[in-house]
């Protein structure tokens, strides 16, 4: 197994988005945050001989970050097809060898039904636009349908929310850890060349009909 370092050092090469939409929060996720995340994910054994789904998978960070530990198979779902084309190019220059779909279809309603057993990664959106809080709300649902563990990235401050909304889906909150994000001036109502904020990464176990 690559280190936390030397696998965010690999994701080093993947590219965000030609031309981020603001309403549907599209920012990359820094290569440190999805190494974070996924090591975590693979020290609890939720990566390898696991269907790995990234829900809102963008141009592929997190998807591409879980195929470089061993998963049986990866699916990235985006509902934006621009994204999805860049995540293709991604794959290539990662260069990994598992099998990795990408799927267009919205994340809340993904078109899904793996055998195997299911782990979601996931950096939703935050709700912080305008009309469009709590969005993280519907990717949690999703992760709650199909899958038996997810990792999900949600704005600081979240505990209370994503822990209320997991136990009233059939879900545990069984580790939080916080983190920080750099988001650069992408948009126009942006007044810093970029932006430091805090995060929480969240690891649910969900329950499941075989459960």
């Amino acid at each position: 197994m690559s280190t936390k370092r030397q696998l965010a050092q690999q994701l080093g090469v993947v590219v965000g988005f030609d031309e981020p939409a603001a309403a549907l929060e599209q920012y990359r996720t820094p290569p440190t945050v999805a190494a974070h995340l996924v090591h975590l994910a693979d020290l609890n054994d939720d990566v390898a001989g696991r269907t790995v789904v990234d829900l809102g998978c963008g141009t592929g960070m997190l998807a591409l970050a879980a195929a470089l530990r061993g998963p049986s198979q990866v699916l990235g779902v985006d509902v934006d097809p621009s994204p999805l084309s860049t995540a293709r190019a991604n794959r290539r220059r990662i260069g990994t060898q598992t099998t990795v779909s990408w799927v267009r279809a919205d994340a809340t309603e993904p078109p899904l039904c793996p055998s195997d057993p299911v782990t979601v990664v996931m950096n939703p959106p935050f709700g912080a636009q305008s009309g469009n809080e709590h969005a993280d709300r519907a990717f949690l649902a999703t992760a709650a349908d199909i899958a038996s563990v997810s990792y999900s990235i949600h704005n600081a401050g979240s505990a209370d929310f994503v822990e209320a909304f997991a136990a009233d889906n059939g879900g545990t909150v069984t580790a939080a850890y916080g983190s920080t994000m750099s988001l650069p001036r992408q948009f126009s109502f942006h007044d810093a060349d970029s932006k430091e904020i805090d995060v929480e990464l969240f690891r649910i176990e969900w329950q499941t009909e075989s459960s």
